[in-house]
């Protein structure tokens, strides 16, 4: 642990019992909605385990995104939507780390290999996210908060998008509304 996270880490104790509206996360969104599912899975890490510190946020881990794979994609999917969202934040709202479209493929599943989401995979394209960030920001709970749940959405869309038409997700979810075919969740925890 570094003397930065050292040093606040009091302040998450404090802030534990602090948590965002779980009824704000995206897998709520009305707009995100559809009446298909996807398998979500990863060999990076299991459903409700822990994520490995690798696919960390720099300064805890080396911020390489884990793999992914998925299975279901309805065959009318012109694209691939993946949310990671936070939502043990000691916000009103969960953080969203990252927003990726991704190209369907030919088949109905696909995968990401580890490491794949970096700014040079030309298969990958980001919207902002929290603060701006572009790319994969890996799971980083505040110092001393407790246990945080990180959840990788993703949805089979009709539409294709252009990444770098839209500011952020709340600009995003709007053009996505009734477009959504299919979705899946898996969720992995991380504890400061």
């Amino acid at each position: 642990m570094s003397l930065a996270e050292l040093l606040v880490t009091p302040l998450g104790w404090m802030l534990r019992a602090k948590r965002s509206d779980p009824a704000r996360s995206v897998a709520f969104a009305a707009e995100l909605s559809a009446e298909g599912s996807l398998e979500l899975s990863s060999s990076s890490f299991a459903e409700g385990a822990p994520i490995p510190k690798t696919y960390s946020g720099i300064p805890r881990g080396r911020n390489t995104s884990p793999a992914l794979s998925w299975r279901g994609i309805p065959a009318g999917a012109r694209s691939l939507l993946l949310i990671i969202e936070d939502v043990d934040v000691p916000f009103a709202r969960p953080l969203i780390h990252t927003i990726a479209l991704l190209e369907p493929g030919e088949s109905d599943s696909g995968e990401l290999a580890e490491g794949a989401m970096t700014p040079g995979n030309l298969a990958v394209h980001y919207v902002p996210a929290f603060r701006g960030w572009l790319g994969y920001q890996g799971p980083r709970p505040f110092p001393g908060h407790g246990v945080h749940h990180y959840g990788f959405h993703l949805y089979a869309l009709d539409i294709e998008l252009d990444a770098h038409a839209f500011a952020d997700l709340d600009a995003l979810l709007p053009h996505v509304a009734g477009h959504v075919l299919a979705s899946g969740v898996l969720v992995g925890t991380q504890c400061a």
